[in-house]
Parts: structure tokens; C-alpha cells; sequence
């Protein structure tokens, strides 16, 4: 097979710190510096617990290798959501209302999925999945 796994997202934002904090909070990510050029001021990289840095955060001034247009806060244009398999339902859930955040809850009874569905401070759709152990 061809595609081993998904690497990383990355999102646009003029919210860095904000963003940062989110990931950290919600989902238990890891703050890192992403690797030179980029700096503690430009880029945020946030590692899942087996180390692999799942979302790369860039402030609108980062330098990319390939740019575009992006509206930091737009909706995320042609992709829809940013999917994330997730533990611990009951802690995200109630972390989520501890920030008096949106999300909506879905359950997939035919394949053990709970989902919560919520948006970063960009405006990003994410499903997190949960799936019965």
C-alpha cells in the first residue's frame, strides 16, 4: 500500500497562541517549535502521544514552500473537516463544556463509533472519533 497513514494538517491562523492552547487543552496535543526557519512566533507543531506531530499551526506571515490564499477564520473552503481518532469521549466532552463550546454528538451503532463534532478558533470542522474498545 501506497498510503501509510495520515501525516499532518495544517492550518492557517492568525490566532497562533489561541490555537495552540486549543489542541493542547482539548485533545491533550504537545506544543512544539517546528523545525528551522520557523519559529516559536511563526509556527506551532502539536504531537500526538506517540510523537508524531499531527498539526502544524502557522501565523499567516510563515513562510510556505507552496503558497496560496488562505482567510484565517473562513470556513476551510473544499476540505470539510479535519477527522482525529480520539480516547477518553467523557473528558473531551466535558472539556468542551467547560469552554461553553458548540458540538454536536453523533453515534454510529453499527461500527461502535461516538463522534464530536466542534471548531477549532479557525473556524475548522473537526469530527473527533471514539470508537468502543
Amino acid at each position: 500500500m501506497i498510503v501509510q497513514r495520515l501525516d499532518h494538517v495544517n492550518i492557517i491562523t492568525d490566532r497562533l497562541g489561541e490555537t495552540a492552547r486549543f489542541y493542547a487543552e482539548l485533545l491533550d496535543l504537545e506544543e512544539r517549535d517546528g523545525p528551522p526557519p520557523l519559529t516559536p512566533e511563526n509556527a506551532r507543531w502539536m504531537y500526538d502521544a506517540g510523537g508524531q506531530a499531527i498539526l502544524h499551526l502557522n501565523a499567516v506571515g510563515c513562510p510556505r514552500t507552496f503558497e496560496r490564499a488562505v482567510t484565517p477564520g473562513a470556513e476551510t473552503g473544499a476540505i470539510h473537516h479535519v477527522a482525529l481518532r480520539c480516547g477518553e469521549f467523557e473528558e473531551v466532552k466535558a472539556r468542551l463544556d467547560a469552554r461553553g463550546a458548540d458540538y454536536r454528538v453523533n453515534d454510529i451503532p453499527a461500527i461502535g463509533l461516538r463522534q464530536i463534532f466542534t471548531a477549532d478558533p479557525n473556524n475548522v470542522l473537526l469530527e473527533l472519533n471514539f470508537f468502543a474498545s
